[in-house]
């Protein structure tokens, strides 16, 4: 049973950091594009990192390159998201995918997702 449990999230002040955790049951995180994504209330999916199978190849949209990186443990089938100079913009439920896409009506899906794991940015 595939399964993904994220941990890590929390309030911090604007400026703050934070460190996410997803650990990764039921397949190889390594053999899989993996992803985090993120839900801020009332607004839809969106897709925050991606890391490429076998490689440290990784992408970001802009609104969160040079403050976001994901990384892997691979002996830990671990994925890790550290998030610097965080802004309350980036308020939202963190989960970590496997396999997502953009649909026809430019929604978000993923064929697995885990709970998530809460980030609020609050001063």
């Amino acid at each position: 049973e595939v399964q993904l449990v994220e941990s890590g999230g929390g309030l911090v002040q604007p400026g703050g950091s934070l460190r996410l955790s997803c650990a990764a049951s039921g397949f190889i995180l390594n053999n899989y594009v993996m992803n985090w994504v993120r839900q801020a209330p009332g607004k839809g999916l969106e897709w925050v990192a991606s890391i490429v199978p076998n490689s440290e190849s990784t992408s970001y949209p802009n609104s969160v390159k040079d403050r976001f990186t994901i990384s892997r443990d691979n002996a830990l089938n671990t994925l890790y998201l550290q998030m610097n100079d965080l802004k309350p913009e980036d308020t939202a439920v963190y989960s970590c995918a496997r396999t997502c896409k953009y649909n026809s009506d430019y929604s978000l899906s993923c064929d697995y997702r885990g709970q998530g794991t809460q980030v609020t940015i609050s001063s």
